[in-house]
């Protein structure tokens, strides 16, 4: 599990447009941050608010990345759908899902199942996460993150 003080996971998956990023390749500071699926509510929001902020994250230098378990097509559709603004990654094979601690066990109306857990990492310029999220709510959450991107100096 990935948490504060530590490097992102030397993990490749795809983009959006089915390009290979590494996350340990990455440069900080940037956000990276987990949601379930696609085009479903909560994700959805998430992203939009995420992208509302975009530029004031361009501006500090800290772009904003969003990653799931859905196709690189579907993320493409997605984004266009919405004009989202930020940069969506694949991780069908559930590798960068499960090194960074977001692959849990959850449970609705009883019955147990493997999920992604909303949470997002914030990293810092010298490739370190300093601070991390889990089971956000999505309401403010994006502020919330970009307090904290200002923060980091």
């Amino acid at each position: 599990m990935t948490d504060v003080n530590d490097m992102l996971p030397d993990v490749t998956v795809l983009d959006s447009a089915g390009t290979a990023v590494n996350l340990a390749a990455l440069k900080g500071p940037l956000v990276l941050y987990f949601y379930p699926k696609a085009d479903t509510p909560g994700c959805t929001n998430e992203a939009k608010d995420f992208t509302a902020l975009a530029s004031e994250f361009g501006a500090l230098g800290c772009p904003v990345y969003g990653m799931s378990k859905d196709k690189p097509a579907k993320l493409a559709k997605f984004a266009a759908k919405y004009d989202l603004n930020v940069t969506l990654l694949s991780d069908e094979a559930s590798d960068a899902t499960e090194k960074m601690g977001a692959w849990v066990e959850k449970s609705m109306y009883g019955k147990s199942y493997m999920g992604i857990d909303r949470s997002t990492y914030l990293v810092g310029k010298d490739g370190k996460v300093k601070q991390v999220w889990r089971k956000v709510k999505v309401k403010d959450h994006a502020a919330e993150v970009l307090a904290a991107a200002k923060a980091l100096g």
